[in-house]
């Protein structure tokens, strides 16, 4: 039987790039710098750009966004957002990355720049400052669009910043499933992340245009390795070769290798590019010609200033000298009258008594506790739910390195799920636990609490 693919997803172009993340090494290339449909692969810069207006303050993970018309029309796969709904920013982010959502694409995007135009435009300077020169982006969430293009190796760069500028959040793309505020959602690259050993991220997309495209990140012990297609025929096969080509960076790496982060985007060199007639400079002249300065009120007095008063004085350079001689003169003697005398009492303090006995104050005894389940402390805190029970002791030991403040104390523990390990720390009052989210949060850590009953 002979099965006819539709034309659009035989002829998507095949291109592949495999790059050691720790160096930026490229370790394979094909096609990789032909300018392809990068479909869902956008929604790394979408998050990108969103990590960055948190980092800087734009927008918190706790704003509520208002999902517009537009965002809310997106064809699937969306997460089903209504028109004039409100949610956080941090569900928006979830099913963007998880669920690879368009409809929450759209919306990060007109929160944070007021229309997804607008966005558009700082993915593109963003893009070119991070050093993808071959990519411009016309849209938040990848879908066909006219000038909408991208590369192999642009995607692979993009893939390492998010790895390395925001590692805070890279947690996101390992999760097979996530809470996104209103349902629960898969990973759409739960397949890879199950499959293969080591598989932590990044993001697939499909459209009949591209084919289907993988940017797919893997660890094992020191070595990390970053491989990207585009143009595959299914999931299934781009899975399969997307593994392939991890295992061929795996023998091509060097066991152990330096790890040089990429630079931090460079939005400078992409504002010097622009043309020099692109606009041109206004100077005002804002010489203050009549003083600002309010009028005294009827009948007040105009304050004396102290240079007034150092221009009227009547006393002249001889008197200060004077002065300044008789107060350099030692103290003039006291001539006792007859029937006059005067008694000096010493200050100074007796000297203390040779049989004087101290007292000694014993000391306090040192009073040991340990962590006990009793009291109340039956509370903790979630940071995150991981495939693998080493992912998640590894985020344990960091978050606590990191808020030891108020972790300090509690117990770290492991909870295996059907659907993965729960990284919590244990034993701590509500109040403790609530305290400890908050400062978590504040530091873009993505956590909540967990009571008894959990």
């Amino acid at each position: 039987m002979l099965v006819v693919l539709p034309l659009s997803v035989a002829a998507a172009p095949y291109a592949a790039f495999v790059m050691d993340a720790r160096t930026g090494e490229v370790l394979h290339a094909r096609n990789a710098d032909t300018r392809l449909h990068p479909a869902s692969l956008t929604k790394m810069m979408t998050l990108y750009i969103a990590f960055e207006a948190i980092e800087r303050g734009e927008i918190s993970l706790d704003t509520k966004v208002k999902i517009s018309k537009n965002a809310a029309a997106e064809p699937p796969s969306k997460l089903g957002l209504k028109a004039g709904q409100r949610i956080s920013m941090r569900y928006l982010i979830r099913a963007a990355a998880v669920k690879s959502a368009n409809d929450a694409a759209t919306a990060i995007g007109e929160a944070i720049s007021g229309s997804e135009a607008k966005f558009a435009r700082r993915m593109t300077r963003t893009a070119q400052a991070l050093g993808m020169t071959r990519t411009t982006f016309k849209n938040a969430h990848g879908l066909t669009e006219t000038g909408h293009m991208s590369t192999a190796r642009d995607m692979s760069t993009l893939g390492r910043h998010v790895l390395y500028d925001y590692p805070q959040y890279y947690n996101l793309f390992s999760r097979t499933t996530t809470d996104a505020g209103i349902r629960e959602v898969a990973n759409t690259n739960r397949r890879l992340l199950a499959s293969y050993k080591g598989a932590d991220g990044i993001k697939t997309g499909y459209t009949r245009a591209a084919g289907s495209n993988l940017v797919a990140s893997a660890e094992r012990g020191n070595e990390r390795i970053i491989a990207t297609v585009f143009g595959g025929k299914s999931s299934a096969a781009r899975n399969a070769k997307v593994a392939e080509l991890l295992d061929l960076g795996f023998r091509r790496a060097p066991s152990r290798a330096p790890v040089r982060k990429p630079d931090a985007p460079n939005y400078a060199s992409v504002d010097q590019a622009k043309p020099k007639g692109a606009g041109k400079t206004i100077r005002l002249n804002v010489a203050v010609k009549t003083s600002l300065r309010p009028q005294l009120r009827p009948g007040a007095e105009a304050p004396v200033l102290v240079a007034a008063l150092e221009t009227t004085t009547t006393v002249l350079p001889a008197d200060i000298n004077s002065a300044i001689a008789e107060a350099q003169q030692s103290t003039p003697e006291i001539t006792e009258q007859p029937d006059q005398s005067i008694a000096v009492v010493s200050t100074r303090p007796n000297a203390r008594p040779e049989n004087l006995v101290l007292a000694r104050v014993a000391p306090e005894p040192e009073v040991v506790t340990r962590l006990s389940t009793s009291g109340g402390r039956h509370w903790g805190v979630n940071v995150g739910r991981y495939p693998s029970r080493y992912k998640a002791e590894r985020v344990l030991l960091k978050t606590a390195l990191s808020e030891m403040s108020t972790l300090d104390g509690s117990l770290r523990k492991v909870v295996q799920r059907p659907r993965g390990f729960d990284a919590n720390f244990m034993g701590m009052t509500r109040e403790t636990a609530d305290l400890a989210c908050r400062r978590l949060q504040a530091r873009n850590v993505t956590c909540f609490m967990v009571g008894p009953a959990s």
